[in-house]
């Protein structure tokens, strides 16, 4: 399976980076595997480093329930608990979307890729050159904001109060994109920026617009 290179005036480039990026669009995308992923309806997932034990719990039980519903995940996964909740889906049987704060180019897979990849329901993309193969945090501040404008939703699990991820959240409110996360006095700030409440992890607030074909 080989790397391809969307360039930003090809037809398969997505338009929303542009929108929500402006000048700091990439010029082109390294992708690894099944293309069309990307024309699906896409929940973005992003935690802080650090996470309430209560709101782990509820995270793996919503990754499950992404899982029996098919919907498409995309995220970093960087963090411990966005981690975890990648090993949940990457069993599943949806498609997902990891975008490492690296080139692709030489990158070793992990084992746990390979056959979603050989199924078509796993998709590696990055808007780093093949020169940038270390993840710094300044390539992790531009993959998470290359992640929230590819995607049609935002969920945030836990932000840390006046941490990088609360303000990384005030930036997707300001674009006007939907944000979701657990209704708990840990995320008090993040409902105070106006993120949309989800009351247990039975409610998946993103049905409705899963089973919609038009973006936000």
């Amino acid at each position: 399976m080989d790397i391809i290179r969307i360039q930003e005036c090809a037809l398969s480039y997505p338009s929303t980076l542009r929108k929500y990026l402006g000048d700091d669009a990439p010029k082109s995308i390294m992708a690894l595997g099944n293309i069309e992923i990307l024309q699906k309806n896409k929940i973005a997932l992003f935690c802080s480093v650090k996470c309430p034990g209560k709101l782990i719990i509820q995270s793996y039980d919503l990754a499950k329930q992404w899982g029996e519903a098919g919907t498409t995940v995309i995220g970093g996964f960087h963090s411990p608990m966005e981690r975890e909740c990648l090993n949940i889906l990457l069993r599943g049987k949806q498609p997902d979307i990891v975008c490492p704060a690296r080139s692709i180019v030489g990158m070793r897979l992990r084992v746990e890729y390979k056959q979603p990849l050989a199924d078509g329901r796993l998709l590696l993309l990055s808007s780093f050159e093949a020169k940038q193969r270390r993840i710094t945090v300044e390539n992790a501040i531009i993959r998470n904001r290359f992640v929230a404008a590819l995607a049609d939703a935002v969920f945030v699990a836990y932000a840390e109060p006046g941490g990088k991820t609360e303000q990384f959240c005030r930036e997707i409110v300001s674009w006007g994109k939907p944000l979701y996360t657990f209704v708990d006095s840990a995320n008090a700030n993040l409902l105070k920026l106006g993120a949309k409440p989800v009351h247990s992890y039975n409610q998946d607030p993103f049905s409705e617009q899963s089973r919609s074909s038009t973006a936000p």
